[in-house]
C-alpha cells in the first residue's frame, strides 16, 4: 500500500480568517472547466485559479481560430466557440474565478487545508487539482534573418483572427498538426498556400497528410527551410532552400505561418514537492498526486496533459474523464459517506 506523505507544513492562520473551499483547480482550461462544473454537481464549493486573464485555456490564448475535430459529439468545432460553451457550462455553479492569477506556491496547514500562495492572494482548499495542461507554452523561434524584424507584419507564430489571411499568399513551415490543421483551415481564403518541412516525414495524424498530399491545392516541398525574409515595412518575399543541395528559391508571399512547435514550463509547481517525469504528474487510479519520495499527497490530484500514465492518450476527452475522477475522488475525500459516483447527470435535477 503506497504511503501517504507527510506535507511540508505552512503556518497556520487564523481559521476565522480562512475562506476555506473544498476543492481549488489550478488551471481554467477545457479540463479545469469541466472539473468545476462536475464539483458544482457534486455541490462542492470550488475555486478556480489561473494566471492567463481570461478562461479557456489554449483554446482561447493560442489558436482561437482553429477547428477542433477530435471532440465528441463535434464534426468541427471552433476552439473560441468550444471554449465559450465550456466556460458557459464551467460556471454554471458559480465557482470562485481567480485570473492573472499564477500558482506560487503549495504547502498544507497542519490541520490538513491545503494553502496556495499567488503574487495577489493567499488561498485555502480542502483538495486541489492541478489542470495546468503542460504549463506555460512560448513558441519555438526560428532564427532566420528578417523573421525578428517582420514578426507581426506578416511573420505570426499564431493566428488570433484568421480573417487577416483572406486573400494572401501564405507560406506555412511546419510538419506537425498545427502547421497541417492551419493549411486546412486557411486554404478556402487564401490566395494561395505553400508549406515547407525541412524533413519528408510528418508527425501529424495520418488523415491530415493524406488531405495534404492528396487533396489539397497546397503546393508542398520537403526537405526545405525558411532561409530568410524580405520585404519593405512587410513581408514580401520568402527564400527557402533545400537542405540537401542548399538550391534556393524565391517565393513571393504576404505572409508566413511559423508552426514548428512549443516550449512548455510548469514554473512555479516544479517547487511544490510533486513527483514528476519530465513535465507531467504521475498519477494513480484515483489521479492522485506523489511526492518525491513516492508517496501520496493528501488532497493533491492531476488531471489533463499534466497527468500521466503508461498508455495515456493526451486528448481533451481524456482530460475531462480524468478531472471527473479526480473530482468525486476528492469529495469522498472530504465527505467519507459520499457516494463516489453520484450518477448520470440525465438522472439528476439541474
Amino acid at each position: 500500500m503506497t504511503a501517504v506523505s507527510e506535507p511540508k507544513i505552512a503556518p497556520q492562520e487564523d481559521a476565522v480568517e480562512r475562506d476555506l473551499y473544498d476543492v481549488t483547480i489550478i488551471g481554467g482550461g477545457p479540463v479545469g472547466l469541466f472539473g468545476a462544473f462536475y464539483a458544482g454537481m457534486r455541490q462542492m464549493r470550488t475555486k478556480i485559479i489561473d494566471s492567463l486573464p481570461e478562461l479557456g485555456g489554449q483554446l482561447m490564448a493560442l489558436y482561437p481560430e482553429k477547428y477542433v475535430y477530435d471532440m465528441p459529439g463535434f464534426p468541427k468545432v471552433l476552439a473560441r466557440d468550444l471554449a465559450l460553451d465550456m466556460i458557459e457550462q464551467g460556471l454554471r455553479f458559480n465557482p470562485t474565478v481567480c485570473l492573472s492569477e499564477m500558482a506560487l506556491k503549495m504547502e498544507h496547514a497542519p490541520d490538513g487545508t491545503i494553502v496556495v500562495t499567488t503574487q495577489k492572494a493567499v488561498h485555502y482548499t480542502r483538495t486541489l487539482v492541478i489542470a495546468t495542461g503542460a504549463g506555460a507554452f512560448s513558441p519555438k523561434k526560428l532564427d532566420a534573418p528578417g523573421v525578428a524584424e517582420f514578426e507581426g507584419r506578416g511573420v505570426f507564430y499564431f493566428v488570433r483572427n484568421k480573417a487577416q489571411f483572406a486573400g494572401k499568399r501564405i507560406l506555412i513551415v511546419g510538419g506537425g498538426d498545427s502547421a497541417l490543421d492551419w493549411a486546412m483551415n486557411l486554404e478556402p481564403i487564401a490566395e494561395s498556400i505553400t508549406l515547407i518541412h525541412r524533413r519528408d516525414k510528418f508527425r501529424c495524424h495520418e488523415e491530415s497528410l493524406d488531405w495534404l498530399m492528396n487533396r489539397s491545392r497546397v503546393k508542398t516541398y520537403l526537405w526545405h527551410e525558411l532561409g530568410r525574409v524580405e520585404g519593405s515595412g512587410c513581408v514580401e518575399r520568402a527564400v527557402i532552400f533545400d537542405n540537401r543541395t542548399k538550391e534556393e528559391k524565391v517565393l513571393e508571399v504576404d505572409a508566413i505561418l511559423l508552426n514548428i512547435g512549443f516550449s512548455a514550463d510548469l514554473g512555479p509547481i516544479k517547487e511544490w514537492g510533486v513527483r514528476l517525469e519530465g513535465n507531467s504528474i504521475p498519477v494513480n487510479r484515483l489521479m492522485q498526486a506523489e511526492d518525491r519520495n513516492g508517496n501520496i499527497m493528501r488532497g493533491v490530484y492531476a488531471a489533463g496533459d499534466i497527468s500521466t500514465y503508461e498508455g495515456k492518450i493526451k486528448l481533451i476527452a481524456t482530460g475531462v474523464g480524468e478531472i471527473c475522477t479526480a473530482v468525486c475522488h476528492a469529495k469522498t475525500q472530504i465527505d467519507p459517506t459520499a457516494k463516489l459516483f453520484p450518477g448520470h447527470s440525465s438522472n439528476l435535477s439541474l
